[in-house]
């Protein structure tokens, strides 16, 4: 089998979970003291805080389009780096982020949890 496909598959739950508002898929996939780095202000949003606001519709994903994903695996720790464009809404704004990310996942039991993951915006080049 191959090692690599369980974080990566883990990766696409993750963004499928999101677009689904999917709240139990999220509460499986994520590792108790997971910590998410926003994208957007690089605040640091624990595993509830996440749940909290996708469940209640407050942070609602729109679109999520991953590409250049690659991953490397440490044991049982898999590091998943991709990019990404994704629509989201919170609350009534709108907005669109390009990114490259890092999710950090280790693997208990057979099972690929995320423990970390942290966005960084791609700036715009100048014209």
């Amino acid at each position: 089998m191959n090692v690599e496909a369980g974080p990566l598959a883990a990766d696409a739950q993750f963004f499928q979970a999101l677009l689904g508002a999917d709240v139990a898929a999220l509460e499986d996939l994520l590792d108790g003291d997971f910590i998410l780095v926003d994208v957007m202000g690089g605040s640091e949003v624990p595993k509830a805080a996440l749940i909290g606001l996708v469940g209640s519709g407050q942070l609602k994903f729109e679109s999520i389009k991953p590409a250049d994903t690659h991953v490397r695996i440490y044991g049982t720790t898999g590091v998943v780096i991709g990019r990404t464009e994704m629509q989201m809404r919170f609350e009534q704004t709108a907005f669109t982020t390009k990114s490259r990310y890092t999710h950090v996942y280790v693997e208990e039991g057979g099972q690929w949890r995320m423990v970390s993951a942290q966005g960084t915006p791609i700036a715009e080049a100048p014209r």
